[in-house]
């Protein structure tokens, strides 16, 4: 499993045991919920942590979570609540994954507090263009259709691949047909497999 000590991001000792929990993320409209989706489709363990229960919008100032958020959201409420991960429910799901691949999909502002239960990161990148006709033109939610949302994604697509390189992810290039992010998902999850079992032998 990934460690971050001292501010980098290292392996733990556990490392040879199969691959589990993998994480796979991105900015908003890179297109997350599709390959969770498709991924179930063809067989595979993969949860939406934006769907399933896992995330919430919090207050930052009490850390309560907000059970019916504003829609669309006043101006300056996202600077004060934030879309924040649950870890005792990522620690559950790691421990039914012992053995086997699960695919988790979603993006946090808190993921640094659960970074260490990923055996991998994934990174969907997206150019600004696409962040904003998929925000525009999606149905599953209405997320990014109001201007400040789509104003914070946009900034937030501004560091993203770099944040991720830096922590080691695999970066996955996300304006590709939806099959293809898979194809390339699959095969870095396959990859570390192949070296888990290389250093074990």
């Amino acid at each position: 499993m990934w460690k971050v000590q001292n501010g980098t991001t290292s392996r733990s000792v556990c490392d040879a045991s199969p691959v589990s929990v993998i994480w796979v993320t991105g900015n908003s409209g890179a297109g997350k919920s599709t390959v969770c989706e498709l991924l179930k489709r063809h067989g595979h363990d993969a949860v939406d942590a934006d769907w399933e229960g896992y995330n919430h919008w919090v207050d930052r100032t009490t850390d309560r979570i907000v059970v019916s958020p504003p829609y669309p959201a006043p101006r300056g409420w996202l600077h004060r609540f934030g879309w924040k991960i649950d870890r005792a429910r990522v620690e559950a799901l790691a421990a039914r994954a012992a053995g086997k691949t699960v695919f988790l999909c979603g993006s946090v502002e808190n993921e640094d507090e659960v970074r260490d239960l990923f055996d991998l990161m994934i990174c969907l990148v997206v150019d600004d263009e696409t962040v904003a006709t998929r925000l525009a033109s999606r149905t599953t939610n209405a997320f990014g259709q109001h201007p400040e949302e789509l104003a914070a994604a946009l900034d937030d697509n501004v560091i993203t691949e770099s944040t991720y390189r830096r922590l080691g992810a695999t970066i996955i290039d996300g304006t590709q047909a939806p099959e293809a992010v898979v194809e390339e998902v699959l095969a870095a999850a396959s990859a570390v497999q192949r070296e888990r079992r290389a250093a074990d032998n």
